[in-house]
């Protein structure tokens, strides 16, 4: 079975220790498999994104480091140096299959701050759109608290829900998810398939395998639980060998964490139950009975706009009667909203320029309220 097949945009989690040998060289035969597999899923119509570990890894060889133990300012200057290797690496090995690469340097406060998150996912949808493959890696030059265990793999699940990615693939030295450490209890079994991620799942999570791997399997579940959360599934799987994703597909061995609900189900509960309102559109009649039949909110619909907001920010929509009937994230600010509100679309291209879209809030990121598109996907 081709574990791979229902997933039209992945994210793939690279670790350190399958880049990297224990030299503080680069697996170079292993890279140019990878990159087979990974064109050969573009090929099949599959946008990728890969997080990639390895710049410290590489860097602590180029600048002869410890192969154990780093201070943090050691660690940032492998970094440095290994970020151009890395980076280098990447474009060589895909660049042989015709495809360009993306170089973004990220950090978790990215993927949390709405202004950078947006212009993170814009850059990274731009690449796909492109034919390209972004490469992302944490900026751990720079970074401090953020060179910690394990932490691109939760950076990994950050931005397969930024991009709203169907899969978020975690290629590791393990097949999957067992019982109990394999290493240290021969008796351990195997789980293909995680519905939930319980408790008792998070207590079979072991810790890392590798010194050049600050992850383990502790880190993977946590993870799951922001990739499945947002209605992304993740793939645990073995990547050591050669071509791990094509063993993917004639059906390796692997863990599927299924998603607790679809992307749509989990957009649309965090836009309504987890976002803090910046602002309001107050619409006419005609709007409202748009937003109602699932139509996106057009400036000429709009009567009022109170607040301060910014592009992507929550904002709530109420009729004439001052009645909240949808929340919704916004495709303007509020400056750009007081200018276009009432306007006909043709007018709105004129006074915000030709690049910028006529809808002020698409339907895909409105959610109604009081109606059963709200309440019907609430568990129990």
């Amino acid at each position: 079975m081709n574990a791979l097949a229902p997933y039209k945009r992945l994210t793939i989690k690279i670790g350190s220790a399958l880049l990297v040998d224990k030299q503080g060289k680069l697996r170079a035969d292993w890279l140019a498999g990878l990159s087979a597999d990974i064109a050969a899923l573009q090929a099949g119509g599959c946008e990728v994104v890969i997080v990639s570990s390895g710049a410290i890894a590489l860097g602590r060889g180029l600048l002869s480091l410890s192969a154990v133990a780093l201070t943090l300012e050691q660690s940032q200057a492998a970094a440095s140096a290994g970020q151009i290797a890395l980076s280098q690496a990447w474009a060589e090995a895909l660049g042989r299959h015709q495809i360009v690469t993306g170089q973004i340097l990220i950090t978790p406060n990215i993927t949390e701050e709405r202004r950078y998150y947006l212009n993170a996912r814009t850059t990274i949808a731009t690449l796909l759109g492109l034919g390209a493959i972004p490469i992302i890696n944490e900026n751990d030059s720079v970074a401090t608290a953020e060179i910690r265990y394990g932490d691109n793999d939760r950076l990994s699940a950050r931005v397969a829900t930024m991009i709203e990615a169907d899969c978020l693939v975690l290629l590791s030295d393990v097949d999957g998810l067992y019982t109990a450490p394999p290493a240290k209890d021969p008796n351990a079994e195997h789980l293909p398939v995680i519905r939930q991620i319980t408790p008792a799942i998070e207590a079979m999570a072991g810790g890392a395998a590798s010194h050049l791997s600050r992850g383990g399997m502790t880190t993977k579940v946590e993870a799951g639980k922001i990739a499945t959360q947002a209605g992304t599934a993740m793939i645990i799987a073995k990547g050591t060998e050669d071509h791990p994703l094509k063993a993917l597909t004639e059906g390796g061995r692997h863990t599927l964490f299924l998603p607790a609900q679809s992307r749509a189900q989990a957009r649309k509960r965090w836009i309504m139950g987890t976002l803090a309102v910046s602002g309001t559109l107050q619409v006419d009649a005609g709007a409202a009975r748009a937003l109602l039949t699932g139509k996106s909110l057009l400036p000429i619909g709009v009567t009022k706009v109170t607040g301060d907001f910014g592009r992507g920010d929550a904002i709530a929509i109420r009729n004439q009667d001052g009645v909240e009937i949808a929340r919704a994230l916004v495709g303007l600010d509020s400056d750009e909203a007081r200018l276009v509100m009432g306007k006909r679309s043709d007018a709105v291209v004129e006074l915000l320029g030709a690049g910028n879209r006529a809808v002020l809030v698409h339907r895909d990121n409105m959610v109604l309220v009081g109606t059963q598109e709200e309440t019907e996907h609430e568990p129990g």
